[in-house]
C-alpha cells in the first residue's frame, strides 16, 4: 500500500481530521489497531475535526466583542447572577424554544461578556449567532438599504438562531431606526431568539421609542416569552483596575 497517495488523496478531498490522524498512526510506534479499529479512529478523527470548523465558522460569523467562555462566568453573590438558572439557560434549550433573553443591569458589570459567552455556547452547540451593537446594527442596517441589500440582510437575520442586541438603550429609538427594529423583531417572532442587554431597567425601554404603538408591539414580543437576569454591583473594570493597581 502506497501510504504517500493515501495521504495525498486525503489532503484533496479535504479530509483534514482524518489526515492527521492517519500520519499520527503512521508514525507510532506502538500503534496496534486492527483495520476495523483504524478505520473507526479514522472517521471519529474527522468527524470532530469537521464539528470543530464548523464551530469556528459559527464564531467567526458571529462577531462577538469578547472571546468569552461559561466556564469564566463570575457567580460572586453581589451581582446577583443566579448559577442555577445560568445552567437552564447554557444548555441552549431556550433557543430550541424560540425563548428569548433579556438581561440588564449597570455599566460594567458584564453584560455584554455573560451575552457574548451564551453565545459562544450557543456556537459550540451548532446554532447559528449574530452578534450587534444597537447603533452599528442600525447603521449596518441604513447602509443595506443604500445598496439595495436591505431585504437580503434582513432575511439573514430572520433566519439567525441566535440574535445579540448588546447596548440597547444608550441612545433613543426613533424614526427610521424604529422601524428597522420593529420589522427585525417582528420577523423573529416565534422563529428564533433574541437577546438583549441593556444598562436601562426594562421599565424605562418604553421611554426609548418615540412612537408608543411601535414601542407595545416590539417589547410585547421581546418580554412575554423573555428569560431575565437582572445583573447589580460595581463595575467589574473598576474593580479589576483597582486590584491590578494595588497587588
Amino acid at each position: 500500500m502506497n501510504n504517500h497517495a493515501t495521504l495525498e488523496k486525503m489532503q484533496q478531498l479535504k479530509l483534514f481530521g482524518m489526515l492527521k490522524a492517519f500520519k499520527a498512526s503512521l508514525q507510532s510506534k506502538h500503534t496496534s489497531m486492527q483495520a476495523d479499529e483504524l478505520l473507526a479512529h479514522l472517521i471519529e478523527e474527522e468527524w470532530l475535526d469537521r464539528d470543530q470548523r464548523k464551530t469556528q465558522r459559527h464564531i467567526r460569523t458571529a462577531r462577538f466583542r469578547y472571546q468569552a467562555s461559561i466556564e469564566e462566568i463570575d457567580y460572586s453573590s453581589k451581582r446577583s447572577l443566579d448559577k442555577n438558572q445560568m445552567m437552564r439557560l447554557v444548555d441552549c434549550s431556550f433557543i430550541d424554544r424560540k425563548e428569548n433573553l433579556l438581561i440588564t443591569g449597570p455599566t460594567g458589570v458584564g453584560k455584554s461578556y455573560l451575552a457574548s459567552a451564551i453565545g459562544h455556547q450557543a456556537c459550540r452547540m451548532g446554532y447559528k449567532v449574530r452578534y450587534f451593537n444597537t447603533a452599528k446594527l442600525f447603521t449596518w442596517m441604513s447602509m443595506s438599504k443604500a445598496d439595495n441589500s436591505y431585504l437580503r440582510e434582513l432575511a439573514k437575520l430572520e433566519k439567525t438562531q441566535l440574535l445579540i442586541i448588546d447596548d440597547f438603550g444608550l441612545q433613543p429609538i426613533e424614526g427610521a431606526n424604529r422601524m428597522m427594529l420593529m420589522e427585525i423583531i417582528e420577523d423573529r417572532h416565534g422563529k428564533h431568539s433574541t437577546l438583549i442587554a441593556s444598562q436601562l431597567p426594562q421599565e424605562k425601554w418604553y421611554e426609548l421609542f418615540d412612537d408608543s404603538t411601535v414601542a407595545d408591539a416590539v417589547l410585547d414580543r421581546l418580554l412575554h416569552n423573555g428569560h431575565k437576569i437582572a445583573l447589580k454591583g460595581e463595575s467589574m473594570r473598576k474593580l479589576k483596575s483597582t486590584l491590578s493597581n494595588n497587588p
